[in-house]
């Protein structure tokens, strides 16, 4: 707003739809204070404090015009300096007689941003600036006639531009301060202030102690019987019948004490619909009367109640399952954590469906909240009202069961639901599949004093689960706990190995069958840890969990071409055979990547060419069962260059035989799981003369690995296996023994 901008006009009309600024408790006040014959002065005093209540920052006044409509005359500002009130006091109106004597002069608003640049202040400037007010607002008061009996203004040690709010509340405050000076000055009180309760945007209803109307605005009209055009009627019980009776009690309880009553309650429309109303109800007694009255003021926040309502599920529930969500449980949760000298302990449970993941991959994301859905209803069916059921998000869920729990009622509760779930589930007219759960069992105080550690222990004991075989429960233990310390300590060690190059390649070697002689070593992977070795088995499954798997199996085919270039140097063609994860093939771009490290290593070593026909990727069935067109590419494409393909442990998968028919192999090695057992009987001999005919058949070479004996190795030669890797011949060994053996074998 520019400087010097009067801003004339009055909120008129009785529209229930503007936002007003003043509150329900400053309308109630003021209104009591009129039916209760308060003084003007206290009236005025009190408006004041109110509406500087409602705006932090105001320091507000009244002034009264003089009887000869000349001067403005101190009225109420409990909160401007007394040598300013004095001052002003008295001062004569006119057209740029500051804000006030100019509102005055001119009936219509003036806004005055800067006091010392206004026009308006040149005069009087000194005055408000020495007592720091450096803006001023000011509303003429006028009665039901327009004449102005006043100002209202609302000063600032700002400067300061009004909001459209604060214009309606400083309108808003002229019009309450209007009713306050007619009434002081009129004997027709009651006719004005019905046509000023008329146009309240609140419902307004006075009754006496026999319950009989004697005034409904305008406002309970269209609130309470919108539909009706005769005079309304109001009996207080039945239209609160819809709350809560303990609280109607209480109103009425201070009625009848004389007391105010303010709250929140339930209403009866005329119609028989019900809704949420902020009601004040103020007792008030006529001078020579023997009987209270009641003045009845209340709003309709129906709406603001139903937003709060949704706002306040929508924070604490599941939108897709309407389960508490992750903060509501948590808060729960931790409610009784803080509690726990007056909670004797609770158990939590954290569930978590079983390849589900597939069912989003496979069916997509709607077929799997169709799952989840139905999940929780059969989850629903074990439960009781005393457990808390959330979801914690994607397909996680846990109970919250409050109280003591016996480990023998949570086993039963976890195998029923475990039980219950296992089912087919219907996605639509030709798609279903099977699920369940897998859970696992925390408890507090025994396993854990707060939040988070209760949560890494139910996960704990849940990942135990789903490692188990999934589809069924684990308690949380002190071994689960020391496992998942020793796996969070591995997985640091394990990067820090990698950026330091500390690990080592051995090396086994694998012999012709019909010489004896070295003709190929699978490469393994060994890592030693101040002075200890760390089994391949526990270490790998971390660095395949953690995503570093890639870059060690980079550095390990690195070391593999680096090796075979030293064993071309000294005329041992001897190919090597290294382990390849199932986790470097996770997506196409892994796979590339892969595909193409082999080039970018021999750039590195500056070789123009390679021979790749001396390196063999062991890879595993579980790699193949992918069936991705993509990764057949790739293997082909590794073929082409000459790299060989085995596959690793056959017969202890899937063993399906579409995998040798369709997939880019070279080689099958028979897992040693077989070769021990040869000697068990004529069924597992059959079962490896079968493996060896049809890879012969289907011309790919067969090596029989874990070749311990003279026994076993009578065996494999008699069925005319080529290769064999064991520890009849060798163990895994240091590349520089292996060089030795190589040198010797030369």
């Amino acid at each position: 707003m520019d400087e010097g901008t009067n801003v004339s006009g009055r909120l008129g009309g009785n529209s229930l739809t503007l936002e007003h600024d003043v509150s329900l408790e400053c309308y109630s006040g003021i209104l009591s204070m009129l039916l209760n014959g308060a003084p003007l002065g206290e009236i005025l005093h009190a408006l004041v404090l109110k509406i500087e209540a409602q705006r932090i920052g105001t320091r507000a006044s009244v002034l009264l015009l003089s009887d000869d409509g000349k001067r403005l005359l101190f009225g109420a500002a409990p909160h401007l300096p007394d040598n300013y009130n004095q001052v002003i006091h008295g001062v004569e109106i006119g057209p740029e007689v500051g804000s006030c004597g100019t509102a005055a002069y001119t009936g219509e608003r003036v806004i005055v941003e800067d006091i010392a640049k206004h026009p308006f202040w040149e005069k009087y400037k000194t005055i408000p600036l020495s007592a720091g007010l450096k803006s001023c607002w000011s509303e003429p008061i006028k009665d039901s006639h327009g004449k102005v009996l006043g100002t209202f203004a609302m000063y600032y040690d700002e400067i300061k531009s009004p909001t459209s709010q604060d214009l309606i509340l400083i309108a808003e405050a002229a019009r309450l301060a209007s009713l306050a000076i007619e009434r002081s000055r009129s004997m027709e009180f009651q006719r004005l202030a019905v046509k000023i309760f008329d146009r309240l945007p609140l419902a307004l209803v006075i009754t006496n102690t026999s319950n009989n109307v004697l005034y409904a605005n305008r406002a309970f009209s269209q609130i309470v019987q919108p539909q009706l055009a005769v005079s309304p009627e109001f009996h207080p019980a039945l239209f609160l019948s819809p709350s809560e009776p303990h609280e109607v009690d209480i109103l009425f309880q201070h009625l009848a004490e004389g007391k105010m009553w303010q709250g929140e309650l339930i209403g009866l429309r005329g119609n028989g619909e019900t809704f949420h109303l902020d009601l004040t109800v103020t007792v008030f007694r006529e001078p020579h009367s023997t009987q209270n009255g009641f003045a009845w003021l209340f709003s309709d926040i129906s709406e603001r109640k139903k937003a709060a309502q949704l706002i306040k599920y929508q924070a604490n529930n599941d939108s897709l399952t309407g389960l508490a969500n992750r903060n509501a449980l948590f808060r729960q949760i931790q409610e009784l954590i803080t509690a726990d000298c007056l909670t004797p302990g609770f158990s939590f449970m954290l569930m978590d469906l079983d390849n589900f993941k597939q069912v989003n991959d496979t069916y997509g994301h709607d077929k799997g909240d169709m799952l989840l859905v139905q999940v929780v209803e059969q989850i629903k069916i074990c439960l009781n009202d005393s457990i808390v059921f959330s979801r914690l998000g994607g397909d996680e869920f846990a109970l919250l069961l409050p109280g003591v729990v016996t480990q023998k009622e949570l086993s039963q509760l976890a195998e029923t639901i475990n039980k219950q779930v296992y089912r087919r589930y219907e996605l639509s007219k030709d798609k279903g599949v099977y699920s369940s759960v897998s859970i696992g069992i925390a408890r507090f105080p025994e396993d854990a004093l707060d939040l988070e550690q209760l949560l890494n222990c139910a996960d704990q004991a849940m990942y135990i689960s789903k490692a188990n075989g999934r589809n069924r429960y684990h308690f949380f233990t002190e071994q689960m706990q020391q496992t998942a310390e020793r796996i969070a300590n591995l997985h640091t060690l394990l990067k820090q190995a990698l950026d330091q190059n500390a690990f080592e390649l051995y090396f086994q070697p694998i012999v012709n069958a019909s010489t004896g002689l070295i003709v190929r070593a699978e490469v393994l992977l060994r890592w030693q840890h101040e002075g200890q070795f760390i089994p391949p088995d526990e270490f790998i499954p971390i660095a395949e969990n953690s995503g570093l798997i890639v870059d060690i199996g980079r550095n390990v085919r690195r070391s593999v071409m680096e090796t075979i270039l030293e064993m071309q140097a000294h005329g041992w063609s001897i190919s090597l055979a290294l382990n390849v994860s199932t986790f470097e093939f996770w997506s196409h771009e892994l796979q590339d990547e892969f595909c193409d490290s082999f080039a970018d290593i021999i750039d590195d070593l500056g070789r123009v060419d390679f021979p790749y026909e001396l390196i063999t990727l062991e890879i595993t069935e579980s790699l193949l069962m992918k069936q991705h067109v993509h990764l057949i590419k790739v293997l082909n494409e590794l073929r082409g260059r000459g790299v060989k393909i085995a596959l690793d442990d056959f017969g202890t998968g899937y063993s399906s035989l579409s995998y040798l028919a369709n997939f880019p192999i070279d080689q099958i090695k028979i897992d040693k799981s077989f070769i021990d057992r040869l000697e068990e009987g004529e069924r597992h001999e059959a079962l490896v003369e079968a493996i060896v005919r049809l890879s012969h058949a289907l011309n790919l070479s067969v090596t029989a690995e874990g070749v311990e004996n003279e026994s076993q190795l009578r065996f494999v030669v008699a069925n005319h296996i080529q290769e064999i890797q064991g520890y009849l011949f060798y163990k895994p060994m240091t590349k520089a023994a292996f060089f030795e053996l190589l040198a010797k074998q030369a």
